[in-house]
């Protein structure tokens, strides 16, 4: 079985080689703006890869200064820009758009993997070849498949150069070839996704976390930010920002890019636990988009509580809910196991003993009491609802109804939890 990876690593830039990758990067989000400019000013009947092809090639000579950028990593903004309507046309996307300087993320391609000459020095150091940007080094965290290691189907396919906030990185887009999983054979769980307790399993456990920034580093985040403002309001408006406004924007990046860097260290060690442990994971099919949407309303009709909606979108939002499902899925699919979306609806009011929708069983946030008669059941609310989730995982694995339909007092067939 062939699997397309990605990894991503460190990059350490001298001085000049960040200075031409800055060069490279906006050029490359320049063209993809001359292309989106081109194509939307077309016909449709004239829309197509090859005439795009042709229009870069003579912008190339028309415009000097876009032969900062490789003509391979040309072509593959074009590529990636033809992409993008298909999955508009698909419904996977929205229609791409003008990319800002400010707004959007510098990115350079290298499509073919072996221009990288991927080297391994020692035990922590990489170095690989950017074209136009020379030899660069990066942090060696996972083998490659590179020298005698690579061959037709385990090789080094292509890479792409991003800034972020903490500075710049390569993302390795790495193939191999490997045995088809074997069944997982473990135990089922549902899992119940939150705020308070970010990840409640059906089997009664717990998967929490500390605060992604310390006290002092959350202290000092709300300092930059109480500075940002006042620094904004002083600016009249049409003036550029300020040096010094530039560094407050830079430093509260940094601060955010620190939070989700340990964010997403988590979510791999813990859904990699969880994809290892059980075969079959059931999750709530959420709208998180939807979920996090303002609470502002319109000037005729203004919306309420409309600054603790804004406190809970956040909430939501620095847990990365769909972040953990997407990991949760490839890894539990290179495991035989299996990920499971059922309908959101009631799994937090149901009661996982006797399947009953009973007014006021959730007494609390934190506490499940049913109140069915001759039931009485007692848990977790979080766990309650992972242990529906389960129950629900498994009808709509075997087929037997439909678990969506959620009426009060109405039974619903329960199936054994936590067995493979």
């Amino acid at each position: 079985m062939r699997r397309q990876r990605g990894h991503k690593a460190r990059l350490f830039l001298t001085p000049a080689q960040a200075l031409a990758a800055e060069g490279q990067g906006h050029a490359a989000r320049a063209m993809w703006n001359l292309v989106h400019d081109w194509w939307t000013m077309l016909p449709k009947e004239r829309r197509n890869l090859a005439a795009a092809d042709a229009a870069i090639r003579q912008g190339r000579k028309d415009l000097p200064w876009r032969g900062v950028l490789p003509a391979q990593a040309a072509q593959a903004v074009l590529k990636t820009y033809f992409q993008a309507w298909k999955n508009c046309w698909d419904g996977r996307a929205d229609a791409p758009n003008f990319k800002g300087r400010f707004r959007s993320r510098m990115a350079i391609d290298i499509p073919q993997g072996r221009d990288l000459q991927i080297v391994r020095l020692n035990r922590r150091w990489g170095r690989m070849w950017a074209p136009k940007i020379g030899h660069v080094l990066f942090r060696w965290t996972k083998d490659l498949p590179v020298g005698k290691h690579a061959d037709k189907e385990n090789r080094v396919t292509g890479a792409r150069l991003v800034k972020e906030a903490d500075g710049w990185h390569v993302v390795f887009r790495v193939q191999s070839e490997v045995p088809e999983p074997a069944p997982h054979t473990g135990p089922t769980v549902g899992i119940d996704r939150g705020i308070t307790r970010p990840l409640a399993l059906s089997d009664g456990t717990f998967r929490d976390h500390a605060p992604w920034l310390t006290s002092a580093e959350a202290e000092r985040l709300r300092r930059l930010e109480k500075t940002r403002e006042r620094k904004c309001r002083a600016r009249k408006p049409g003036e550029p920002n300020s040096r010094r406004l530039t560094r407050t924007y830079d430093q509260i990046a940094q601060l955010r890019a620190t939070a989700k860097r340990r964010a997403v260290d988590w979510q791999h060690k813990t859904t990699t636990e969880i994809s290892r442990t059980f075969s079959r994971i059931g999750v709530e099919d959420l709208a998180i988009t939807n979920m996090v949407k303002s609470a502002k309303g319109s000037v005729e009709q203004p919306g309420r509580n409309v600054r603790q909606k804004a406190g809970l979108n956040r909430a939501i939002a620095g847990e990365a809910w769909g972040r953990t499902v997407t990991m949760l899925e490839y890894k539990t699919a290179d495991r035989g196991g299996s990920v499971v979306k059922v309908p959101a609806p009631n799994t937090s009011r149901r009661c996982s003993a006797c399947g009953f929708v009973t007014s006021g069983s959730r007494e609390t946030q934190a506490r499940f009491v049913c109140k069915a008669d001759g039931c009485g059941f007692e848990a977790n609310a979080d766990t309650n609802a992972g242990r529906n989730i389960d129950h629900a995982a498994g009808q709509a694995v075997s087929g037997r109804g439909d678990f969506g339909v959620t009426r009060s007092k109405k039974r619903q067939p329960l199936t054994q939890p936590h067995v493979a």
